[in-house]
């Protein structure tokens, strides 16, 4: 019992940090990354120098999420300079006012899934807009936490589930690694239900069972939408990156169409202001788009084509050797990740959207001060996870193949053990909550996969469920990880200062939890139905 509960200590205390004393989770990381060194180092027989090299290879390995939110952030800050922001917040607002179901589904979840697909953040882009459109102060808040996380595997171009098969054939070892598609052909399987779910529990946030009731045909046609394009882009390595953009350009052209089938307005001009009417008019829509548009056509044109997909991805790594603990390369895969593009998308942009050099050096001010922070807290708890996996690893043995691998089992193997043995084949109904608790206390799916993946998947492998019960068990873990953002204090916090209303997202997170443990409930039921017909 005592090596389980020196493995949940580090945990625990990240927890006391958030809840007790109430700390930021890049604080609250720190604290934690010391409290699993200390742990490694005094119980688990963990040298300074594996700690050391774990810390750094974490990360390293977190560069698939910490630099995109970096660029990302520089992109936002960019077009909120430049008032590329501005033009863009003045047309959603005309769009689909005379359904509200419909507006909620297109720009909750189709352009929020679309947006954060490709790096950008609802929870500060979407309240500013709901406000706009009428929408009150609690909506503004909880639509845009929720509404993105229907497709929270694919956000940052797939970043999570990338994360995740590079953790898997970490785990697997040479010779039985899986592809993007073979995880997504099992991750997608969750999508019809979660984005149903999420999308009825928008209409209820909105008018209770009155908005439900009136908006079931958006909500299902939405869900079937996302189903059919995941099904489609999970079946290709080089689609499966490209799930969320081409889900929530296919939501929103099906709610169009909904909208010239029901006889609605797709734009209605009228709304916006004399002011706003003028600033159209001043400032074109296409060269507002222009750093997402080149974004999208970038990232389309290297993953579309098969043969720069597969060099990108599987030839030009561009790993990192000699730094991890274990001596595997880490492989950074720097000119096909996101974060690159982002940039470059940012660079093509200058000269077409011709930014005054005032407006340039505001946006580097802006995004100096908004980005270490988040960055750093999406990097630590992959330092986090990356320590407790090699607890106990034994660097000698890298020199001296008669030694141990192992001076003590590692903490990792600690918790899957004391799994197996408490859960037995219940496992399965509980992963997805073990995932909103890791999205909770890291505030990222990513970061979740990186603290908890290796422990779902040395947990199910102690269960005998084979290579399709560790995918299965792990993509519970990593939904439940999404789950957690509408209950995240970092995003809802994000949201609420984004319409100068810091205070208001308790009263948000009171209902969005409850909404959260249904979620998880029923992905938690998908999980035990997919390991019961699959397994």
């Amino acid at each position: 019992m005592l090596p389980l509960l020196l493995a949940l200590l580090p945990i625990a205390v990240i927890v006391v940090m958030l809840i007790v004393f109430k700390k930021p989770a890049h604080t609250s990381g720190i604290v934690g990354w010391l409290a699993v060194s200390l742990v490694a180092f005094l119980f688990f027989q963990t040298s300074g120098e594996v700690i050391v090299r774990s810390t750094l290879a974490g990360l390293i390995k977190s560069f698939s999420v910490s630099l995109i939110v970096a660029t990302s952030l520089l992109q936002m800050a960019y077009m909120e300079k430049t008032g590329a922001l501005k033009r863009i917040i003045i047309f959603i607002k005309t769009l689909a006012s005379e359904n509200r179901a419909v507006q909620i589904m297109m720009i909750n979840i189709g352009f929020g899934t679309l947006m954060v697909a490709v790096g950008a953040t609802p929870v500060s882009l979407l309240p500013p807009i709901l406000i706009a459109m009428g929408y009150s102060t609690y909506v503004a808040i909880a639509l845009p936490a929720i509404g993105y996380d229907s497709l929270c595997t694919y956000a940052l171009l797939g970043a999570p589930i990338v994360v995740f098969v590079d953790i898997a054939n970490s785990f697997l070892g040479k010779g039985n690694e899986i592809t993007l598609s073979q995880a997504g052909s099992i991750f997608f399987m969750f999508l019809p239900v979660v984005s149903t779910l999420i999308g009825f529990s928008m209409l209820w946030i909105v008018g209770k069972w009155k908005a439900v009731k009136e908006g079931i045909v958006p909500v299902l046609v939405t869900g079937i939408t996302i189903s059919i394009v995941a099904y489609f882009t999970n079946h290709y390595d080089n689609l499966v990156v490209l799930t969320g953009v081409l889900s929530g350009f296919a939501v929103i052209l099906v709610m169009i169409l909904y909208l010239k089938l029901t006889g609605k307005k797709i734009i209605d001009r009228s709304r916006l202001t004399p002011e706003e009417l003028a600033y159209e008019k001043e400032y074109p829509l296409w060269k507002a788009i222009m750093p997402w548009l080149l974004l999208i056509v970038l990232i389309l044109a290297l993953n579309l084509p098969k043969e720069s997909f597969d060099y990108l991805y599987r030839t030009l790594t561009l790993s990192i050797p000699g730094l991890s603990a274990d001596g595997k390369p880490i492989a950074t895969r720097a000119l096909w990740n996101a974060y690159t593009w982002i940039l470059v998308s940012i660079l093509i942009s200058i000269p077409i959207m011709r930014p005054k050099a005032a407006q340039i050096k505001d946006s580097i001010k802006v995004w100096w001060r908004r980005a270490p922070k988040p960055v750093f807290s999406a990097a630590i708890f992959f330092a986090i996870g990356e320590v407790m996996n090699m607890s106990g690893f034994n660097m000698a043995s890298n020199l001296n193949a008669a030694l141990p691998k192992t001076l003590c089992p590692s903490m990792v193997k600690v918790l899957a053990d004391y799994s197996a043995q408490a859960f037995h084949g219940a496992y399965g109904a509980i992963v997805s909550f073990i995932g909103l608790f890791g999205g909770f206390i890291t505030g990222s799916e990513a970061s979740t996969i990186a603290m908890f993946a290796k422990y779902t998947m040395s947990t199910a492998t102690n269960l005998d469920w084979g290579l399709k019960g560790i995918i299965i068990v792990t993509a519970g873990l990593a939904f439940g990880g999404g789950l957690a953002s509408v209950i995240s204090p970092a995003k809802l916090q994000n949201a609420a200062a984004s319409i100068d209303k810091l205070g208001e997202e308790n009263k948000v997170m009171r209902v969005a939890f409850i909404f959260a443990l249904i979620m998880s409930a029923v992905t938690a039921a998908v999980v035990v139905a997919l390991l019961k017909f699959l397994v």
